[in-house]
């Protein structure tokens, strides 16, 4: 909308000065033509902007033409700067919102305080693409449409129809009612129930989505985070998840617990090892993880893993004995 294309050229003025046209246009995703109708726009309305001609000219506006937001401290104003940087909003549609948000708040700080949030948030990274293991992760992409209409469906309590893809399955259409959305390690869920029995669906999985005239079924009230909650525990001892004995090296044991989808018993044996029932999503996530832990840990049950594990060992002795 122009009104918001308006506020945002004020905004960006505001804090770094002069600035031509043609930079301006790129930041908003406009002509350079178009930036200059907003300009004479904002100089009619009162605004004082004014154009410098010359190699190192541009718009710029008066000096002290500025609003001061009061109240924060260093910590608060840093923490308003970082937000703008999480991946939660961009999943929800909401990216640009938020990016614009962060604009207005920080151009409102007070100098002192908006320099140095300012430098300070150059020395954050959250979320980086790769690890120190340099494994890279692979941020889940959400259409603005689709997320726009299954967030307006989540807020107006309304029904909603989803084309999702449900993995090794063909998309179909599904009507549900929406209770809430979540954001975890940069992947986007809707929490919502079908036919009355809850329901979970990962938002990069949905097609196409409309929001609905009808009312959802749904309580008026939620505890989203105890619902998640519950929806993990479900997820993780259901299903075709295979539970493991096994007696490890205690220093290794966070590395194994990293790997699992959860712990549910651990006593110390005799000789100082962990005895531990360890629950993982399936027979082959069993058998990869406890094999990275071969040196270190001894399966007591299932057998089919411990003789699974012999003859994989067995196999490579085989291969790397001495001629």
């Amino acid at each position: 909308m122009r009104a918001d294309r308006l506020v945002s050229l004020v905004l960006l003025l505001r804090q770094r000065g002069r600035t031509t046209a043609e930079t301006l246009a790129r930041e908003l995703e406009v002509s350079t033509r178009t930036v200059l109708r907003d300009m004479e726009a904002l100089s009619a309305a009162g605004v004082p902007v004014y154009a410098e001609r010359g190699r190192h000219g541009g718009f710029a506006l008066l000096p002290d033409f500025r609003t001061a937001l009061t109240g924060l401290n260093h910590d608060e104003a840093l923490a308003l700067v970082v937000a703008g940087s999480r991946r939660g909003a961009q999943l929800f549609g909401l990216g640009s919102a938020l990016a614009s948000a962060v604009l207005k708040v920080v151009d409102a700080l007070p100098e002192a305080l908006r320099d140095t949030a300012a430098g300070a948030a150059q020395r954050l990274l959250i979320d980086p693409e790769a690890d120190l293991l340099s494994r890279r992760v692979d941020p889940e992409e959400v259409s603005d449409s689709i997320a726009t209409e299954v967030r307006s469906a989540v807020f107006a309590g309304h029904r909603l129809r989803i084309y999702y893809e449900a993995v090794g399955r063909p998309p179909q259409w599904r009507t549900v009612d929406p209770i809430g959305l979540v954001t975890v390690r940069d992947q986007g869920y809707l929490l919502a129930k079908r036919d009355t029995e809850d329901r979970t669906y990962r938002l990069s999985r949905v097609l196409a989505a409309e929001e609905l005239d009808e009312p959802a079924q749904r309580s008026d009230t939620v505890d989203l985070d105890r619902a998640w909650r519950e929806r993990n525990v479900r997820f993780r001892t259901g299903g075709d998840n295979t539970t493991v004995v096994v007696c490890l090296d205690p220093a290794r044991r966070e590395d194994l617990v990293a790997t699992a989808l959860a712990v549910r018993d651990e006593e110390t044996d005799e000789d100082g090892r962990l005895r531990m029932h360890v629950v993982f999503q399936d027979a082959r996530h069993a058998e990869w993880a406890l094999w990275q832990h071969a040196a270190y840990a001894e399966v007591e049950a299932p057998q089919w893993l411990r003789a699974s594990l012999h003859d994989r060992a067995a196999l490579i002795a085989a291969r790397y004995a001495p001629p």
